[in-house]
């Protein structure tokens, strides 16, 4: 295990900007995202969640996957790049990391997608432990403990340092290009790092969403969930604007569109949202026709198609992202304590 102190962190950033490009929070504007890293910007590392979850750094909001060029009667078909450059993303939470797991179901089972496996190949995600969990927080009902993320390198905030751990070959790697930055860590600072962990883990059972009960959401109950008369009940004061699925760090809809350029045509992939009335929509129009159906859509494919697909694996982390932002409260929490009373009341 090694240290650094928190004033020399600037210091550590540059290190590492020096090799490869830095991505970790920043505040712009009055509010934390991840960004590109130069120096003389301000990390933002106090700020426990970022407005938006760091998926898009390794699946964009919006990217090309080709330009087709016109020359006179000529077309000529040009993919876009894979991702060849090496980055780190710096300050990533316990559970936007798992995350990131929940999308390499998705992108990495066959077929692969390529832009994504390129940029899972050439990150390193340096995590950091939550050092003050908050109440919207509910990430151990899922199995993420906060405490101790499962990344190439983990950091614990202690007193007036930052705690490093190598994890992983990656991680290893990077610690060995900025050993010049990093002091040893003794005794005292792996008790410290302890310390640190029982107070978070502390913090996390008195949050009030912690015992949360998961109980009857699982891959077996598709029928009984989906005629449930409680989805009707609930999802009226839903507006529709997805901005539950764009801070969510699991979503992973996205739909494929054609841009004219005036000489030729880019074909790009962006975020979509299954609360959208035009999701998904075809020639003979939309699978889904009422909101009602698409509030269901969202929920039982976190709770049930997910885990159904995925040896049980939730399409939720806990982050509480969508308890905070959500214009109506209609969050997952919601929902799951909407269905435990109904079960408690038959």
């Amino acid at each position: 295990m090694f240290k650094i102190a928190k004033r020399n962190l600037p210091e550590l950033l540059k290190a590492i900007a020096a090799q490869q490009e830095l991505y970790l929070p920043v505040n712009i504007s009055g509010q934390t995202n991840f960004a590109v890293w130069t120096e003389g910007t301000e990390a933002d590392l106090d700020t426990l969640k970022t407005v938006k979850s760091p998926k898009d750094m390794f699946f964009p909001q919006s990217e090309t996957l080709y330009t087709v060029r016109r020359d006179h009667k000529k077309l000529s078909i040009e993919p876009e790049a894979l991702r060849s450059q090496k980055f780190v993303a710096f300050g990533m939470k316990a559970c936007d990391i798992q995350g990131i797991k929940v999308l390499d179901k998705v992108f990495l089972a066959e077929p692969v997608d390529t832009f994504y496996r390129a940029r899972r190949e050439h990150g390193t995600i340096v995590a950091l432990a939550c050092h003050e969990p908050e109440e919207t927080c509910f990430c151990k009902v899922f199995g993420v403990d906060c405490a101790e993320p499962d990344a190439d390198v983990v950091m614990w905030a202690v007193g007036e340092d930052y705690c490093w751990k190598p994890v992983t070959e990656k991680g290893q790697a990077l610690t060995d290009s900025v050993s010049a930055v990093l002091e040893n860590a003794d005794a005292a600072d792996a008790q410290a790092v302890a310390d640190e962990q029982a107070k978070i883990r502390a913090i996390v059972e008195k949050l009030p969403y912690t015992n949360l009960s998961l109980e009857g959401w699982n891959g077996d109950v598709t029928a009984e969930k989906f005629d449930s008369p409680v989805w009707e009940k609930l999802y009226k004061p839903c507006l529709a604007c997805g901005t539950c699925t764009f801070v969510c760090p699991t979503c992973q809809c996205y739909d494929i569109k054609d841009y004219d350029t005036g000489h030729g045509v880019q074909r790009y992939r962006c975020w979509d949202s299954c609360m959208y009335s035009d999701f998904t929509m075809m020639a003979h129009g939309n699978n889904r026709t009422s909101q009602m159906q698409r509030f269901r859509q969202r929920f039982m494919h976190k709770l049930v198609y997910f885990p159904a697909n995925n040896d049980g694996m939730y399409s939720c982390v806990g982050c509480g992202r969508c308890v905070e932002k959500c214009p109506a409260s209609l969050n997952i929490v919601k929902v799951i304590k909407a269905f435990e009373k109904e079960a408690v009341d038959q």
